[in-house]
């Protein structure tokens, strides 16, 4: 009979980003399939790899959100498990601490009959409430930017064997990545804490995988933005922008007077996209680093488009350390 046994009920918090007079939350609702972030081995991993994508949702359930004041609002899970949260809420920077997270609780609202649920019913989640006047904000790239992938792998067979069979504590950071990004995050008086916002085109169900890749290496802790599983057989317009393109433009929608710093690598899309960003808003992008991947043609893709754009300032950066000396010559950290 034990094979049978219900997995408790969770509630996954993805790390957002607000404002001083809107909260915006988003997350979803499982059964846990207690996956060990932390297991080694193949068939372990394997068997990890799986339960990440062979979820079960908890659909069309209300979930409760209480504020740190002890304001209480309310959201409801859709078809799939996620929840989006965005309303006009006022006051929130006073209850921000000093890095300017609020921290936030969820609770499932609806009884579940039958199902245990995880934490007596309390899951934490943060959102961040940048400062009104921060030096400038960074939206980063994950794969093959802080985080070698193999994107651009042949058959992207590298990418495959780093997301299934290597868990997250087990894999590098780029290196000299969390030193420049720590760079970034204190600015140019080694004191500030401007926002980080990380925007992949990976998909949530790789979140608690990579929020514990980013925490164990030292990076400045973000907004984590991923997107859906596409439909297996869905077909997209070719008009429709990249998700990654338009979490970013959200970002800069949501802080209007923020000005921004990008950072990807010449594996995929991302010249393409921040040089469409940066034309579109000149006067808000400061600087774009490229990280080479090893790939010639894309190399040299990249150093076309970068040869013809005088936009801003873009560099194709080698190592962090070739980035590091372009910042501090522009006076973008100390």
């Amino acid at each position: 009979m034990g094979w049978f046994k219900k997995d408790p009920l969770q509630i996954i918090v993805f790390q957002s980003y607000g404002t001083d007079d809107h909260l915006y939350i988003r997350g979803r609702a499982l059964e846990d399939e207690n996956i060990n972030l932390s297991k080694k081995g193949f068939f372990s991993l394997l068997k990890n790899s799986i339960k990440r994508f062979e979820t079960d949702e908890v659909a069309h359930t209300k979930l409760r959100i209480k504020l740190p004041d002890d304001r209480i609002f309310y959201t409801t899970t859709d078809a799939k498990g996620y929840f989006k949260f965005s309303e006009t809420i006022h006051g929130l920077t006073p209850l921000c601490n000093e890095e300017h997270w609020l921290h936030i609780e969820l609770a499932f609202e609806d009884e579940h009959p039958g199902w245990v649920i995880k934490n007596n019913n309390r899951f934490p989640g943060d959102v961040l409430i940048p400062d009104s006047n921060p030096g400038f904000g960074v939206v980063s790239d994950i794969d093959d930017t802080i985080i070698h992938t193999g994107v651009a792998s042949f058959l992207k067979l590298k990418l495959v064997f780093n997301t299934f069979f290597r868990n997250a504590e087990s894999r590098s950071p780029l290196e000299g990545a969390s030193k420049f990004y720590h760079l970034l995050h204190r600015g140019r008086d080694g004191a500030s804490a401007n926002p980080m916002f990380y925007a992949s085109h990976s998909p949530w169900n790789l979140y608690r995988y990579l929020e514990l890749f980013l925490k164990t290496n030292n990076f400045p802790k973000g907004p984590i933005l991923l997107r859906n599983l596409p439909r297996p057989f869905g077909k997209k317009d070719p008009s429709e922008k990249p998700q990654k393109q338009k979490e970013i433009l959200d970002i800069l929608t949501t802080y209007p007077a923020m000005k921004f710093i990008l950072v990807g690598d010449s594996g995929e899309h991302d010249a393409d996209i921040y040089i469409e960003i940066a034309e579109k808003f000149p006067d808000r992008i400061l600087a774009i680093y490229l990280r080479s991947v090893k790939h010639k043609k894309k190399v040299l893709r990249v150093k076309s488009l970068f040869s013809e754009y005088k936009t801003t300032p873009a560099l194709l950066v080698e190592d962090s350390a070739e980035a590091i000396v372009h910042a501090r010559s522009l006076g973008f950290i100390e």
